[in-house]
């Protein structure tokens, strides 16, 4: 059991105070520039896959190995994809969104003590 007091939690005018922060503003943005551009990225990808099963059935039965055609191929990529996107996230947030986030916290937790 610990022997330290508990704290309690910020308040509102703490969560306000931190929403209307440079640093947060600045972890809002990096956010948005990653996400945003990703998010496009992603659905253009998936967009063309589905209107190239649709569109191109040609294209997409056109066997590469044995029975494995384009079709299954592109499907597969797109886990591919989006596991990529994972792991370029996770990167970007420990190098780019954590240490602003660390900070905030501290500023926080160093307050409400």
């Amino acid at each position: 059991m610990s022997t330290t007091e508990p704290t309690h939690p910020p308040g509102p005018e703490t969560w306000a105070e931190v929403h209307a922060s440079a640093e947060f503003k600045q972890l809002r943005k990096r956010l948005r520039n990653f996400v945003f551009p990703m998010t496009v990225l992603f659905l253009a990808w998936y967009l063309l896959y589905v209107v190239l099963a649709d569109y191109a059935h040609g294209f997409m039965s056109t066997k590469v190995i044995g029975n494995i055609n384009i079709g299954l191929v592109f499907g597969l990529l797109q886990f591919v994809s989006t596991f990529l996107i994972t792991w370029l996230y996770v990167r970007y947030a420990n190098r780019k969104l954590d240490p602003i986030a660390d900070k905030i916290r501290e500023d926080i937790e160093g307050g409400a003590q």
